[in-house]
């Protein structure tokens, strides 16, 4: 039962981290080589993009819509590239409704390796190449130099909240176990443990009497 808790907790815990990990906003340091719109098809990893629109075409189960994209280069040297749709009303809470606006402020901010523009691109999300799954971008901001420093202010206080509710509701309900939960398992195991005692009793009551009726037969 140790291991099973375990990896309840632990299974939890990932899933948990996962979450926010890929919910919660982050920000690249980026120059910005394109913009492009492409045809794309969605299948098992719908989940990861945007809903549907109506003037999706969808065949045989299959979605296919434009999507816009954006591409870029870290100060690494390594390329990414960024889908830009809109979030509307639903999840993540972005409520990004400007995707058109963003993708003219991308093609503004173009540049190139000799004569890099950068700036700082606020997006969440994952990039999976093998599942043709892309961070979508948010928010796109020009910066000084690739050295600017980025301090997630952001996250720090929603994963001080969160971490406090959590906090709170361990608190309580520890609280809650000590004062009503434990009382009772103690019962219980009280009365499992008298139940034993006088079901052993009866049973030495009930050999002494066997052996005493031995006794008196005649051999």
């Amino acid at each position: 039962m140790v291991y099973v808790k375990w990896i309840f907790w632990g299974t939890f815990w990932v899933l948990v981290a996962a979450f926010f990990h890929y919910t919660l906003p982050k920000r690249d340091i980026v120059y910005i080589t394109g913009v492009e719109i492409k045809m794309e098809q969605f299948g098992e990893n719908s989940i990861f993009w945007a809903a549907p629109d109506t003037g999706a075409n969808i065949t045989d189960g299959v979605v296919k819509r434009d999507v816009r994209f954006i591409d870029t280069v870290k100060t690494n040297g390594r390329v990414k590239v960024y889908r830009n749709e809109d979030t509307g009303w639903g999840w993540p809470p972005y409520f990004k409704l400007d995707s058109s606006n963003l993708q003219a402020e991308a093609r503004n901010l173009t540049s190139t390796e000799s004569e890099p523009n950068w700036v700082v691109v606020r997006y969440y999300g994952w990039r999976m190449s093998a599942m043709s799954i892309f961070p979508n971008a948010v928010s796109i901001h020009k910066v000084d130099g690739p050295d600017v420093r980025l301090i997630p202010w952001l996250n720090i206080v929603i994963l001080t909240i969160v971490g406090a509710v959590f906090w709170a509701i361990y608190v309580r309900w520890r609280r809650f176990r000590i004062a009503r939960i434990d009382p009772a398992m103690e019962e219980v195991n009280q009365s499992f443990e008298a139940a034993g005692d006088s079901l052993a009793e009866g049973r030495g009551r009930f050999r002494n009497w066997l052996d005493s009726w031995k006794s008196k037969t005649p051999k």
